[in-house]
């Protein structure tokens, strides 16, 4: 069974180890591993986007999206039960300059009129799991 509450928390079974050990690879850095560029593809290919770029964790994609798409000093409001704000604050100041704004939300998934006015450049990320809700994820 594979767990969404975290990229840490799955088990790997005998199959997907079999399948790790067997994989053809080489090196992502000069983009030589075919087995990430295949990744790569058909994540883009799912999700119809130009490409994907594969990252280790999902502390990584966060702080990626952060520093990619917020201005130095703008907002992201998020939910408080977030990765992002229960785990990884203090690298979205050091490595985006983003100032986070935590709130409760009234329901989940949030609708806009729960998020407070932005005094400036804003994000609101949304994660696919809350880590200390007891809210679980749509899939659908």
């Amino acid at each position: 069974m594979i767990d969404f509450r975290s990229d840490t928390v799955t088990r790997p079974s005998s199959a997907m180890r079999k399948a790790m050990a067997e994989a053809e690879v080489g090196d992502d850095v000069l983009r030589e591993d075919p087995t990430l560029i295949a990744l790569e593809r058909r994540a883009a290919e799912i999700t119809g986007k130009e490409a994907a770029l594969f990252t280790p964790s999902g502390t990584f994609a966060n702080q990626l999206a952060l520093f990619t798409w917020v201005p130095r000093g703008g907002e992201v409001y998020l939910n408080e039960n977030t990765h992002i704000i229960q785990h990884e604050a203090g690298a979205s100041a050091h490595i985006s300059g983003a100032f986070l704004r935590p709130f409760v939300p009234a329901a989940v998934p949030v609708a806009a009129p729960q998020l407070p006015a932005a005094e400036g450049p804003a994000a609101v990320p949304v994660e696919g799991t809350l880590l200390r809700s007891a809210q679980r994820p749509s899939l659908a």
